[in-house]
């Protein structure tokens, strides 16, 4: 099982994780994903009624023209000038439609405020169609929106909690068209969601191993595809042929990999980090310029005038360089109780990890997000 353990003590708020065990066996479900089997973005226009004032102004012309055309199909005319949107919003729905979504379903929908709403709480949401990338109707949405968030006051004193453009619609929406998946069939192809040729490869080497029998039905395309034919006995089983492929445990090979994050001084290391023989000599330059504003005033009876002189005070400090040896082979653990000893900040330990992978010391990719 994988294990995540942080070592060494903080310090200047870094926190050095490392994960061990990477090739412990992962199920293929955890993997992989089936090609065809995939979720559909959905997106529609509507309109938030019953607001406490908190909705678009008379400014927001899509908002009166909306509530207009909306009022016309109902055998109510009205001008647009006329209409006051104070309890109204306009906003634009998005849901995710599953994969093999059958008509009659329940999905969720958010609600994004696009005019200029204070705040969504309490309102409804009017029937509002939701269309897929094709532009056809999969889902209708309708019903309360919840905001999980409130703006409270009057004049300059207000408080505001989470953020109340935007709601929520838990199971507001009904999917009226099924969603356009690929039914699963004879051949299978599996994706990766992290491409890589050796754990593509031990992909195959299992399912071949679990159904192959004396013929290999899998076979590695590449690094990121792994094609799969279903054998004889299953041919008519093909669902639950697919579940007997998610069961499978593979061993994944992922390259070693430094994750930097100097916003929140979080480093992540793999544990297949190793580190050449190499010394590190650390040490810290700090140069302090203060200025204080002194007032010269001249005697009673001078003719001088008043001035503000400033007066700078530059102290440098030069601290005691911090020597580290590495000795060959060493983990990342050994790397990560090393800096943390010599009292290094975060951007300190970046600055030593590029050094080491620019000495060909480090021997892993480096991401700073």
């Amino acid at each position: 099982m994988s294990t995540l353990s942080i070592v060494g003590r903080w310090a200047a708020s870094t926190a050095f994780i490392s994960l061990s065990a990477w090739g412990a066996p992962v199920r293929l479900k955890d993997l992989v994903s089936i090609e065809g089997v995939r979720e559909n973005q959905l997106v529609g226009y509507g309109v938030v009624v019953g607001l406490a004032g908190t909705g678009d102004k008379q400014t927001t012309v899509f908002t009166t023209q909306s509530l207009a055309n909306m009022l016309e199909k109902m055998g109510v005319s009205v001008s647009p000038a006329t209409i006051k949107v104070a309890n109204v919003a306009s906003v634009v729905v998005t849901a995710t439609l599953p994969a093999f979504a059958q008509p009659g379903a329940k999905i969720d929908a958010t609600a994004s405020a696009i005019g200029d709403a204070k705040n969504l709480q309490g309102g409804v949401l009017l029937m509002t169609s939701l269309r897929g990338a094709n532009g056809q109707t999969y889902a209708v949405a309708q019903g309360p929106v919840v905001t999980g968030g409130f703006v409270a006051g009057r004049g300059g004193a207000s408080q505001t909690v989470n953020h109340p453009t935007v709601g929520r619609l838990p199971e507001g929406a009904t999917v009226e068209r099924a969603a356009p998946s690929v039914e699963p069939s004879n051949s299978v192809h599996l994706q990766l969601r992290s491409a890589d040729f050796a754990t593509s490869a031990r992909i195959a080497d299992a399912i071949n191993k679990r159904f192959g029998g004396p013929a290999a039905i899998a076979r590695a395309e590449n690094s990121g595809l792994v094609s799969v034919t279903a054998p004889g006995e299953w041919k008519e089983r093909v669902t639950e042929f697919i579940a007997g492929l998610e069961d499978i445990k593979v061993e994944v090979d992922r390259a070693a990999r430094v994750v930097v994050n100097e916003r929140t001084g979080t480093i992540v290391m793999g544990n297949d980090v190793r580190v050449s023989p190499v010394a590190i000599l650390h040490g810290n330059l700090t140069v302090e310029i203060q200025t204080n504003l002194l007032v010269s005033q001249p005697n009673v009876a001078g003719q001088g005038t008043t001035q503000v002189v400033p007066e700078d005070k530059v102290t440098a400090k030069d601290e005691a360089a911090h020597n580290v040896v590495l000795k060959e082979g060493a983990t990342v653990e050994e790397l990560v109780r090393a800096l943390t000893a010599i009292g290094s900040s975060a951007r300190d330990i970046v600055a030593i990890l590029e050094n080491l992978r620019a000495a060909h010391a480090l021997n892993a990719e480096i991401e700073v997000i």
